[in-house]
């Protein structure tokens, strides 16, 4: 069985302006797949689909074995904070938080807090050093590795990426990825969700999305 599969899902705005319509997708146990295309496309309702964030008008989205068309709203509430952990673009840290607090909090929400933990997670992005530092006293490129830390606290079945390097220059660009390639290498399912050609051919797997409609992409 697929980790995630979407079977003929549409989706409408106020009941008649087509957003998504009819896709169908597979990702699979470890996949990097890269969701792509330009403002407009779909890209962004396609995600908050997958994430758990809306339901689809119609058809069906399996993620680890359960439907989450049939799911309740409280319900997909908690299967995103236990199966999911999103990279946001405008990273969405609490400011009066530091680093590892920041994580704590994703924690708090899930289970336990447990700071020796978030410490890891930190140091595993490359972060530690910054552990007490508000958001306000962090880089760009910073706060986007705190994000990722966050997202992997809770283990997460997915990592959803919303335009992971769309705020960053090209160094920090680089440092990001370079940890996605790391994660994808330990076994990680990822999805990255951009516009951009060069982010999208770091992944293994390309589908494009225009005018609502899914195809995959030339190799």
């Amino acid at each position: 069985m697929s980790l995630l599969e979407l079977k003929d899902v549409s989706m409408l705005y106020n009941g008649k302006v087509p957003a998504l319509q009819h896709v169908n997708l597979s990702v699979e146990k470890g996949d990097w797949l890269a969701i792509m295309g330009p403002s407009g496309s779909g890209k962004t309702t396609l995600m908050n689909i997958i994430g758990c964030m809306d339901h689809a008008t119609s058809g069906h989205v399996i993620l680890d074995g359960v439907d989450i068309s049939e799911v309740s709203n409280d319900g997909l509430t908690q299967l995103r904070r236990d199966k999911i952990g999103i990279v946001f673009q405008q990273f969405h840290l609490i400011p009066y938080l530091t680093a590892v607090e920041n994580i704590m909090a994703a924690q708090y929400y899930h289970s336990m807090p447990d700071k020796k933990e978030a410490l890891e997670a930190l140091d595993r992005v490359g972060l530690a050093d910054r552990a007490d530092h508000l958001p306000s006293q962090l880089s760009g490129g910073e706060q986007q590795r705190v994000c990722i830390a966050r997202a992997l606290i809770n283990y997460p079945v997915l990592i959803l990426a919303d335009e992971p390097t769309g705020n960053l220059d090209e160094k920090n660009q680089q440092l990001v990825m370079k940890i996605f390639h790391e994660l994808h290498e330990e076994g990680h399912t990822i999805l990255t969700v951009t516009h951009s050609a060069e982010v999208g051919a770091e992944a293994e797997r390309r589908v494009i999305i225009e005018h609502g409609h899914m195809r995959e992409a030339e190799s």
